[in-house]
């Protein structure tokens, strides 16, 4: 769905005001770089969107990364996904943005396939939690 990348695009890394005195290092990441985060997301393991940001931020260095281009990233990959499961594409072709978004969220409900969508294909990836605990959801799966 998205050109395959290899990571190796400049990233976006602005300077930023935190507290008082101090200064950060913000990543706005591209479309791309948040599309490729979500794909490494674990089958059947719901992963904070906190923690896709903090993965960004190590990966390029930097101290951040700006929650306002993620979620704007993620609302786009969305409706792209959920888009080409509708005209049939196979899951194992789009990115599987419900692995890090919780269901219960007030974000579920502004994406594609809202929250009803998010839990069915947690549920059909074996993720029976019922929410997110330090970050990373409760990320038993079903017994084979």
């Amino acid at each position: 769905m998205f050109p395959e990348g290899d990571m190796s695009e400049i990233p976006t890394i602005k300077p930023r005001r935190k507290g008082r005195s101090g200064m950060q290092a913000m990543l706005i990441p591209s479309l791309q770089m948040v599309a490729e985060q979500i794909r490494s997301a674990p089958e059947g393991v719901l992963t904070d969107v906190g923690v896709l940001r903090r993965r960004l931020a190590d990966q390029y260095r930097a101290d951040a990364c700006c929650p306002v281009t993620v979620q704007r990233h993620l609302r786009a990959i969305a409706e792209l996904s959920f888009g080409a499961l509708e005209k049939g594409e196979p899951v194992s072709t789009v990115t599987p943005y419900w692995r890090v978004v919780d269901p219960a969220s007030l974000l579920a409900n502004r994406l594609a396939g809202g929250p009803t969508f998010i839990r069915e294909r947690l549920a059909a990836e074996g993720w029976e939690g019922s929410g997110i605990v330090a970050g990373i959801a409760d990320a038993r799966k079903k017994s084979a």
